[in-house]
């Protein structure tokens, strides 16, 4: 392929690849196949975090704990932190202790026989919060204990504030007990890298408990697992090759500096870019109980399509794009060339291909989001440390867009396999609204 023709491949993504892909992935009824209900926006929402409440206070506290190091580790959760799943399960708590007094929504754990009539709300969240980090992170009470204290002196004394407390505790006492032995303290044998055509060369790759962790809402994590990868003699897997090896590596002629740039921006550990910026939607509204929903949807559609993406990672371990390219003349395609000392423009991350973690993130958020407001111009912002900057989105079609990208751009991985994660992602987020956090 030309890097003429790679480049026009390029510039139509935005208008239309993107697009169609959305349209085969999204939320809706229920059927694998009809995964996204077409809908046009009646009109477009424009979202700003300029609130604060208990859930984005509490979110703040817990992501300081999720993320602290150094502290002794006698839990499971402090000796194998999952920082997605760790903290969608705070979220649920504090979904349920404001859903209990809310009432609008139903609960995603068993009822509580605290009583939620004139408890406070806030209480109930900061309590709820409070209680599972105390749990799940005995050891890291500095990032937590004084919030607490503090937060409870902001609140008015009295019976709703006590009343809100033993709700919120109980609620986070039996979320913690769902959640009890979930999988991540799995013992797994030494990896043995692949020798073959197509398969994962690295030696030591992270993350390969988390096909363990047991979902939150999905039946099992290979529920949603995508087809098999393009075999490796196709003209397909050999476009995306020749995309990747024109426009991801340290030396291109084709990207822009603008597109470096923007593959750099992606490039922040998520456990903090992540965090921060789903922490980001707690502060778009003021009213406590909707703050809760939003953050619990993120968090545990999130948690899930990273569990279930890393499950057909490992299950079809295939090879990075440095690999592919350095090996070409090893994969028995005449349309891809060998170039032994390419090399990808920014750090691949250590674990197989396919389907793309990145595409699995960007489209679960994007379902969620499409599914809670009701359209895809869902406007938001998006910062990253790596750069130092804010990027602002009018759709979610533009987001996976710029993910989709950002890590070709990078080269990280093949296009297919962003597509593949993006509609994991948003097959797992579909699910997870078609049977939770409903209407009463």
């Amino acid at each position: 392929m030309s890097l003429l023709s790679l480049a026009s491949r390029c510039a139509r993504f935005s208008s239309n690849v993107a697009l169609a892909l959305l349209a085969a992935c999204g939320g809706g009824s229920g059927g694998d196949s009809a995964i996204v209900a077409a809908n046009v926006p009646i009109q477009p929402v424009a979202l700003a975090a300029n609130h604060t409440n208990a859930v984005s206070y509490w979110h703040d506290v817990a992501v300081a704990t999720v993320n602290a190091s150094g502290a002794a580790a006698a839990t499971p959760e402090e000796q194998r932190t999952i920082f997605n799943v760790d903290m969608a399960t705070v979220s649920l708590a504090m979904y349920d202790a404001s859903a209990a007094i809310d009432g609008r929504y139903k609960l995603f754990g068993p009822a509580q026989s605290a009583t939620s009539s004139g408890a406070s709300i806030d209480a109930a969240v900061g309590a709820a919060a409070y209680s599972v980090l105390q749990a799940l992170f005995p050891n890291r009470s500095d990032q937590y204990s004084n919030a607490y204290v503090g937060f409870l002196a902001g609140l008015p004394t009295g019976d709703a504030r006590d009343k809100g407390i033993a709700l919120g505790t109980q609620v986070a006492r039996n979320i913690v007990a769902l959640r009890a032995d979930d999988g991540r303290s799995v013992a797994l044998a030494p990896y043995m890298p692949g020798t073959d055509p197509g398969k994962y060369r690295g030696s030591n790759p992270v993350d390969r408990f988390r096909p363990s962790i047991r979902p939150f809402v999905l039946s099992s994590n290979d529920q949603f697992r995508p087809p098999p990868p393009p075999a490796i003699a196709s003209t397909a897997y050999a476009t995306d090759f020749n995309e990747v090896r024109a426009y991801g590596g340290i030396v291109s002629i084709g990207r822009t500096p603008e597109q470096l740039e923007m593959a750099r921006f992606h490039t922040e550990p998520p456990p903090f870019f992540l965090t921060r910026n789903f922490g980001w939607f707690a502060r778009t509204t003021a009213n406590t109980a909707d703050a809760a929903r939003l953050l619990a949807l993120i968090y545990v559609a999130s948690a899930d399509a990273i569990d279930a993406c890393f499950e057909a990672k490992y299950f079809y371990e295939r090879w990075r794009p440095q690999s592919a390219i350095n090996l070409a003349d090893t994969d028995g395609n005449d349309m891809t060339d060998a170039v032994p000392d390419w090399a990808p423009a920014l750090p691949t991350p250590p674990h197989p291909e396919y389907p793309a973690a990145h595409g699995c993130t960007a489209g679960s958020l994007a379902e969620v989001l499409r599914q809670y407001y009701g359209t895809r111009s869902v406007g938001f912002a998006w910062d990253s440390k790596a750069t130092n900057t804010t990027r602002t989105y009018a759709t979610t079609d533009a987001f996976i867009e710029e993910v989709t990208s950002a890590r070709i751009m990078g080269g990280m991985h093949f296009r297919t396999s962003l597509a593949a994660g993006t509609e994991l992602g948003a097959k797992t987020s579909a699910y997870i609204l078609q049977n939770k956090f409903g209407p009463r």
